[in-house]
């Protein structure tokens, strides 16, 4: 070979021209699927869990589990428990816990209840509610924030305290609220369209709206800066007390919203409303990949934690097992799932 043809070794390699058809060479964990993995792992291995699930219960018995009317049911439940994981997330990313949504949506949808029942608009009800979850929400955020309270008692105490004020004035009675059925509010909030629950759909778009608010948005950035470093926060010019006390406001309009579903769905109030979601939907925000510590968590991740566990309780019955078993397999997946996502807690930490 000529020396003209010889490359030279000394001359930098940036001025050597590359022919146009050539790739540029990236290493094998900078695949794109490997990055939506890595990213993604809580959610994932959340999924995960779900389908080993479903294929259990599948097999046994096959026949139950391939009709429509078992996913239906689940449906029409499912989004009253996302309504309210959702903002759960957003709280303890934010290093902090709710244990007051439970007497937030019985309240927020006692309110709606009067409203209907007095014959004003059910979209006036709604609203009524929305204002109302939005109040004992900031009211909560206030008394942990500026209060100094623990968010673990101070919940806790704020829910024994709703609670038995909705029994002392309504003395355990719930009221019907039939007219519901010929309003447009039920037509659109939560009537069925080609057999699926409508409120699926609205469940959906609260979903993606919340994973891109959590993700994509200036606020979702703050709650995580603020669960991980409230100090760091502080230095980086954001107001830490603002930013905790908006966390539970989001719950309690979350939580409104789910009580006022709850409502439609049933055509009833009861002066009980809510009280069945506490340990589910911590549950939920658990087993969806959200760790305790603050700092992050994961939207979607609760949102396929809440379908799993709606899932448990119709798919053990469903089976064939008595319902003494719910509680066994709520407790196993529970740690299942936590043991999966202490494995990976060192790598999405």
């Amino acid at each position: 070979m000529s020396k003209t043809m010889e490359p030279d070794l000394h001359e930098p390699s940036a001025g050597i021209p590359r022919p146009s058809s050539q790739k540029e060479w990236k290493h094998p964990s900078d695949h794109w699927m490997r990055g939506f993995i890595l990213d993604n792992r809580a959610s994932l291995g959340t999924l995960g869990v779900f389908i080993v699930m479903m294929a259990v219960f599948i097999v046994a018995n096959p026949t139950v589990f391939t009709t429509w009317y078992l996913y239906r049911s689940v449906l029409t439940t499912l989004p009253v428990a996302l309504f309210v994981v959702v903002p759960l997330v957003f709280v303890v990313t934010c290093g902090e816990i709710d244990l007051s949504f439970p007497a937030t949506m019985g309240f927020a949808s006692w309110v709606f209840a009067l409203v209907v029942q007095a014959g004003y608009d059910p979209f006036l009800g709604i609203f009524a509610a929305l204002i109302t979850g939005t109040l004992l929400g900031f009211l909560v955020g206030s008394l942990v924030v500026y209060g100094g309270l623990s968010s673990l008692i101070a919940t806790l105490g704020m829910n024994f305290l709703l609670r038995g004020l909705i029994q002392i004035i309504n003395e355990g009675k719930s009221t019907a609220l039939t007219s519901l059925s010929d309003s447009w509010a039920y037509t659109i909030f939560s009537s069925q369209v080609l057999g699926v629950p409508v409120q699926i759909f609205w469940a959906i778009g609260f979903v993606v709206l919340s994973a891109m608010l959590y993700n994509r948005h200036r606020f979702g950035a703050q709650v995580r800066v603020v669960g991980d470093n409230p100090d760091s926060a502080q230095q980086m010019g954001i107001d830490v007390k603002r930013v905790r006390v908006k966390v539970f406001v989001f719950v309690g309009i979350g939580a409104a919203i789910a009580g006022t579903f709850s409502v439609m769905i049933n055509f009833t109030w009861w002066p009980t409303a809510g009280d069945g979601y506490l340990l589910p939907v911590l549950a939920s925000v658990f087993v969806g990949g959200t760790p305790t510590w603050g700092g992050i968590g994961t939207v979607v991740g609760g949102a396929i934690g809440a379908v799993t566990v709606s899932f448990i309780q119709t798919g053990v019955v469903a089976a064939g097992l008595s319902g003494f078993y719910v509680q066994f397999f709520n407790g196993l997946i529970i740690i299942l799932s936590l043991l999966g996502h202490k494995w990976n807690q060192a790598r999405y930490r």
